[in-house]
C-alpha cells in the first residue's frame, strides 16, 4: 500500500529575518520542492506562500511562520509531501514505492526484497536482501522492468552484484 504522504527533506536551518525555512531535500534536485503549495511536518499542514532554489536546498517561506525564532522551532523537521501533488517525470517512481518490492532475476526467479535505495553521485543503488545480498546500479543496463503497482522489479544480474557476507 503507498503512503499518502512522502518524506521529501528536512528543515536544516533559517534564512533572513522573515523565518524563511532552509530546507535539505531528499529529491533528484532541489527544484522538486518548488511544485507543491503545501508541506506537512508532523502530520500538521503549511501553506507554502513562497518558496525558492538556493545552492542545493529550497528557501520555503511557510503560513504562520513569521520570525526566525518560529523557523528554528522547526530545525530537524522532516518535511513531507502529498503524492497525490507530485509530478514525475515520465518513467520515475518514488523511492518509498521502492522499498519492500521484490527484485527478480530476468527468469522471475526471486532475489529477495529491495530493503534500501542509496543515492550516489553516478545512478541510484538498488540494496536487495534475501538468500544473498546484492547491490544494483539503477541503471537502464541492470533494470529491466519496474512495476511497483504489482510488487515488482525485474533485474539483469552480473559477477559481482553478490555481495559476499563472509
Amino acid at each position: 500500500m503507498q503512503k499518502k504522504y512522502l518524506e521529501a527533506g528536512e528543515i536544516v536551518s533559517t534564512h533572513g529575518v522573515q523565518g524563511e525555512v532552509k530546507i535539505l531535500p531528499w529529491a533528484d534536485g532541489p527544484e522538486f520542492l518548488l511544485q507543491f503549495d503545501t508541506f506537512y511536518l508532523d502530520g500538521r499542514p503549511y501553506a507554502v506562500r513562497s518558496a525558492r532554489v538556493h545552492k542545493t536546498c529550497v528557501l520555503a517561506s511557510l503560513e504562520g511562520i513569521d520570525t526566525p525564532e518560529q523557523g528554528m522551532s522547526l530545525r530537524g523537521k522532516r518535511v513531507c509531501i502529498d503524492r497525490d501533488e507530485a509530478k514525475l517525470p515520465e518513467g520515475s517512481v518514488f523511492i518509498a514505492d521502492l522499498i519492500g518490492c521484490r527484485a527478480l532475476d530476468e527468469d522471475g526467479a526471486e532475489l529477495g526484497r529491495i530493503e534500501d535505495v542509496l543515492t550516489m553521485p553516478s545512478s541510484d543503488v538498488y540494496v536487495i536482501a534475501g538468500e544473498k545480498r546484492y547491490m544494483v546500479p539503477a541503471v537502464r543496463e541492470f533494470v529491466r522492468e519496474i512495476r511497483v503497482d504489482e510488487g515488482y522489479v525485474r533485474l539483469h544480474l552480473i559477477e559481482g552484484m553478490a555481495i559476499d557476507e563472509n
